[in-house]
């Protein structure tokens, strides 16, 4: 919630009809994703007031496209998941394997 992320602003990586970017994974920020994001053609660093973007820094955990995330891990910079926040439609596009490897919140290997 701080900040508010969510496709719809709401703290949640809910998605619906006019989320086509589909913002359904919630990932901690780190500086490499964030420039990896920027050299892509998204910058999630500079502030969009307009659109109640505060901008992002290393740290801040944001509902990202799953996509860009998957783009993100097959170049090696894929930044840390927050399983919790996560919404299960990304095991479409990405491995619950992947996501558990990277998972802040992984559940405990017995």
């Amino acid at each position: 919630m701080d900040p508010v992320t969510g496709f719809y602003r709401n703290g949640r990586c809910d998605t619906g009809p006019g989320d086509h970017g589909l913002h359904i994974l919630c990932a901690k920020m780190t500086q490499e994703f964030l420039d990896f994001s920027v050299e892509q053609g998204n910058d999630l660093v500079t502030p969009m007031p307009e659109f109640n973007f505060p901008g992002l820094k290393p740290g801040d955990r944001w509902c990202v496209c799953v996509t860009r995330w998957k783009d993100a891990l097959d170049s090696g910079l894929a930044p840390p998941v927050v399983l919790a926040a996560t919404h299960m439609s990304a095991l479409e596009f990405v491995s619950l394997e992947d996501l558990i490897e990277h998972a802040v919140d992984a559940p405990s290997k017995k």
